[in-house]
Formats: structure tokens, sequence, C-alpha cells
């Protein structure tokens, strides 16, 4: 790309609460209404300190991250950080292990929001299943493709339904909780043998649920002021997301116990709902059900706008076809990426079964991490906002935590690594030979 002809840059119209709100939508999800069930059955109550834990750390990271996006505001996110502060190659295997993960994740949660929609109104029927994940995919396709304003009030509405129903899943819960003297609550199953283990193992199962603020350095060319803005919205979605994530799991093993909790998770899959129930309120269940239902639609409306922004930077860059740098008349959506995104999600989607395992989300997660970590530590002293430490801390924890994934994972992640090494190699030669 020569310097005569810069690639056209998106507009800046996101401030910090629009951007808090892209961050909070990103990261309220399968994290609160599922994975936290899935840590109770493997550390206990512990599962509340895990929480703290995890978010901790998140926190660190995303500061890294908060630091890197004020100094190179750029969409791109991790990408262009490997790029700029590391080496071409860690920059696009950083970009690539995002990239293939989200797609997956998306196409998941399009057929979350349609299961959830359909076992609340009553229809169990796979082929209705699919097709309202598709029309869900094609929705929100549009809605990005219409541009920041329109992400933006949807996003705002369906995070403010969510938070809506967690709220009112904490406030009740601790009336009931009150009256029965937190009698389910015990830290005793938490004293075996295996309890440290059991609580690093929750901790790297929860620092997942904190990655989506990722999300919003990949939306960093479109922030306003970004210096100021983009570690606020960070800082507050770390902060409202752990409250949120701790006052659900007090309540909920609170109100049912550990193993009610673990087990409405694993036989359900719901099992918030399953808590809500337990009140003993009248459409309790369902209010908890919209939640979920719109927390879904929101991380298919934030992996779609964030992704997207992946692609534009691969385009600029030549490690993907220029076309998907190309933006709209009013320069507000790369709109080839977002069409290209809609299109491989829902052909996922068509298969009705997308098995994306928890472990690979975490070790992509991991990876992402170290990368980010390694790319603030080499901010200079004038670029950077937070101490050196705090890159140090992110860096160590990523790597530690990485040891708690299964190593079958470990081989998918890696071989997932390669291809994308091979493709980068592929691509640049292709480059190099036509520009020659």
């Amino acid at each position: 790309m020569s310097e005569e002809n810069p690639p056209k840059q998106l507009k800046r119209e996101l401030g910090w609460f629009g951007s808090a709100s892209m961050g909070l939508a990103s990261v309220i999800g399968v994290g609160i209404f599922v994975s936290i069930g899935i840590a109770a059955g493997i550390s206990g109550s512990a599962v509340i300190g895990a929480l703290v834990v995890a978010g901790l750390l998140g926190a660190c990271n995303s500061l890294n991250l908060a630091q890197l996006a004020a100094s190179h505001p750029v969409s791109g996110g991790i990408y262009e950080y490997g790029y700029k502060y590391l080496t071409p190659a860690l920059g696009f295997t950083g970009g690539w292990i995002y990239f293939l993960s989200k797609i997956a994740v998306a196409a998941t949660a399009a057929l979350g929001f349609a299961g959830y929609l359909l076992n609340t109104t009553g229809f169990n029927d796979s082929r209705v299943l699919i097709v309202v994940a598709e029309a869900a995919v094609l929705i929100v396709t549009l809605i990005v493709i219409g541009g920041m304003r329109s992400f933006k009030v949807t996003t705002i509405a369906v995070v403010s339904v969510t938070i809506l129903s967690l709220l009112f899943l904490i406030i009740a819960g601790s009336f009931v909780c009150l009256a029965n003297g937190f009698e389910h609550l015990s830290f005793a199953n938490s004293s075996s043998g295996n309890s440290i283990k059991n609580f690093l193992e929750s901790v790297a199962l929860m620092f997942i649920s904190y990655n989506g603020a990722a999300r919003i350095s990949m939306m960093s060319e479109e922030i306003t002021e970004p210096r100021k803005n983009i570690p606020k919205a960070i800082l507050l979605t770390i902060v409202v997301t752990m409250l949120l994530y701790v006052g659900v799991a007090v309540v909920s093993l609170g109100s049912i116990g550990v193993e009610a909790f673990s087990k409405a998770t694993t036989e359900q899959a719901a099992p918030l709902q399953v808590v809500a129930s337990s009140f003993g309120i009248p459409g309790a269940a369902n209010i908890l059900a919209v939640g979920a239902i719109t927390s879904m639609l929101s991380i298919l409306l934030t992996i779609i706008l964030g992704v997207s922004r992946i692609l534009l930077a691969m385009g600029r860059r030549g490690d993907m076809p220029s076309f998907f740098a190309q933006l709209n008349s009013s320069g507000t959506t790369p709109y080839w990426a977002v069409l290209f995104l809609g299109i491989a999600i829902a052909l996922l989607v068509l298969t009705g079964d997308v098995k994306v395992t928890w472990s690979f989300a975490a070790f992509g997660s991991m990876y992402r991490c170290f990368l980010v970590s390694l790319a603030a530590l080499q901010l200079s002293q004038q670029e950077r906002l937070y101490p050196q430490w705090l890159s140090g801390i992110s860096l160590f924890s990523s790597l530690f935590l990485a040891f708690w994934v299964e190593w079958q994972i470990w081989l998918i992640g890696l071989g997932v690594i390669g291809v994308g090494v091979v493709w980068h190699l592929v691509i640049q030669r292709f480059n190099f030979a036509v520009s020659s």
C-alpha cells in the first residue's frame, strides 16, 4: 500500500458509553448464563473466589489492550498490535486465531438464540431452529452493515435487557438467600485434596468470560478521543462484569446449592432459569430466558462487528483479499467484510450442531492474551499508561493458565496456528510476485 494512497479510515463516532456498551455486550453471554455452572461443578463454592481472581487477571490483560489501543488506535486489535510491536507472523496468527474461533462462536450464539427463543415459546422443531438462527444472522448482518449508529442503538437495547434480567436474579435471589440464611452456600466441598487444582481450572475457565472487552480494541479506529475513552470503557466493562458475575454466583449457589446448580448446567444448559424457578416467583424463569436470548443476540452483534474489523485490517495489509478493506460511501462500514462474515456464519449454522468446546476457546484466549502482554511490554514510557509490572503479571498468568487446558486442545490449537502460518507465507509470496 503506497503512502500516496493510504487506506480510507473509518469515522470516529463511538464515545466511551457506546464503547462500554459494546464491551458489556461482548462479555455478558455464555460465561454468565452457562459457564459459571460448569466452573461450580469443578470447584464448588470456591468458584466465587475463582471469578474474582479471573476478573483481576482479565483486568490486567484488558488494561494492556487499553494502552495498546490508545497508542495505536486503528482497527484490527491484536492483529495490528502484533504487526507493530512484535513480528508480522505473530500479528497474523493472533488475528487468525481470533477470526476463526469467533466465526464458530457466532454460529453457536445464533443457534443458542434460536434455541432459547423456541423453548420459551414452546417450539422444539430442529428445522425451525435453523430457520430462526439464519434469520437472526441475516438481521444482525444488516444491522452491522447499516453502520455504527444502528449498531449502537441495537446493542444498547439488547444489553440493557440482559443486564436488567441479571439484576432481577441478583435482587430477588438475595431476598431468598437471606430468608433461608444462605444455608445452601457452603465452602466445605472446596477442602478436598484437589481443591487447588480445581480452583485453578475454574480460574482458567472463567478467565475466558472476561475477554470480550478485547472487542473494544478492535473498534479503536472508530472511538473518539481514544486515549481517554478506550481505558474508561474497558475498565467500566471489567468492573460491571465482575460485580454481575459474583452476584449471580452468590445467589445461585445460595439459593439451590452447588450440586443442583451444576446439575442444571450439565442436564439443561440453562442453570440461571432453574435458579429463578426456585424463587417461587411467577414468570421469573421467563425473565431469565429473555435475558439469555438478548445476550446471545448481543454476542452475535459484537462478533460480526469486531471480526469484520480484523478482516478490514488484514485486507489493508494484503493478508486477505483487498476488497475486505473497502468501506461504504459514508466511511462507517467495511461492507464486504461484514457480508463475508454473515455468509460464513450462516453456512456453519446450516449444520445445526456447531460443537465449539470451551477449552478450545480457552486456548485461543490464552494465546491472544500472551501476545497482547508481549506487545504491551514493548511500549515506550511515553506510550505507556500503566506500570510495566502489570503487563508482566498478564504475560505470566496467560502462560500459567494455558497449562490447565487439555493436551488435545493444544494439538488442535497449534494445528490451526500452523495452517495460519502457511497461509501467511503463501499470500505474502503471492503479493510479492504480483508487485514484482
